[in-house]
């Protein structure tokens, strides 16, 4: 079983920071910023602040693959302390390093640029690796959309780490079911994407992806090589009119449509 790490930093006023209290800090600076990729955005953050607040430590990486819901990365950090209001207000904007995808290096957490999908898990991957060379300790995770692994590279990156036998990576997959174009059933269909990944000789855990107890369950079923957890999300969990609606993956909220999500997640 993992050893229970101790968290980066406390939260921004030292309680940990819920799901409603992110998802409506997310919903603020995008809707100030005019920009969208909400929809995926939230169906990550229960996982992303979850692993930033309970699970990982000091000497542990987190590589957001998916680096579309770099918005959803960022107010992780902030739930920690690692990112300030004002850098939060900042997105998105001229001069910032809050870009729409994640820039490498302007923060000791951000180590890749993540904009173009499928080069993330080769990322991870060899990160992993040097850990092991190193004689490092803590764990690689890495963040994948669904869609994603219908990239070539996603699958060579398997490969190697499972030949490798990297023990120290886990690959997380936010599998919304929805991508760019569409239903990622009708774009290029990959389920039963667990049976994919365990033919390579991988772990697989499958669950809720807005659970975070059952991410802590599935964080402990470690075998010889990287574990895969298939989150099972929705695209815009927590706000009725965007659940399950792919045109989320790129709209803007207006005024009212902010204020009705701030209201049905009871956040002023």
């Amino acid at each position: 079983m993992k050893e229970q790490r101790i968290p980066v930093s406390a939260a921004p006023d030292g309680n940990r920071v819920s799901a409603s209290r992110a998802r409506a800090r997310l919903l603020q600076m995008h809707y100030e910023a005019g920009v969208g990729h909400i929809g995926g955005n939230l169906s990550a953050l229960d996982a992303m602040l979850h692993l930033h607040q309970q699970v990982m430590g000091e000497d542990d990486t987190f590589v957001l693959s998916k680096g579309h819901s770099a918005g959803a990365l960022y107010i992780a950090l902030w739930a920690i302390g690692e990112i300030t209001e004002e850098e939060l207000k900042t997105f998105h904007r001229d001069d910032t390093r809050l870009a729409g995808h994640p820039v490498a290096h302007w923060h000791p957490r951000i180590a890749f640029a993540t904009g173009s999908l499928g080069h993330g898990l080769g990322l991870a991957a060899g990160v992993a690796l040097g850990k092991r060379l190193r004689d490092e300790g803590g764990d690689v995770y890495c963040l994948l959309s669904d869609g994603e692994c219908e990239e070539g590279s996603t699958w060579e990156a398997v490969i190697f780490a499972r030949h490798q036998g990297l023990t120290n990576l886990v690959i997380l997959i936010d599998a919304n079911g929805l991508q760019g174009f569409g239903d990622t059933g009708e774009v290029a269909s990959l389920e039963p994407l667990a049976s994919k990944f365990s033919g390579f000789g991988l772990n697989v855990v499958e669950i809720d992806g807005h659970s975070p107890g059952a991410l802590d369950d599935a964080l402990t079923q470690r075998g010889e090589g990287p574990l895969v957890v298939i989150l099972r999300t929705t695209k815009g969990r927590g706000v009725s009119f965007m659940e399950g609606r792919m045109e989320w993956h790129y709209l803007a909220l207006n005024a009212a449509q902010y204020t009705a999500a701030l209201a049905e997640l009871g956040e002023p």
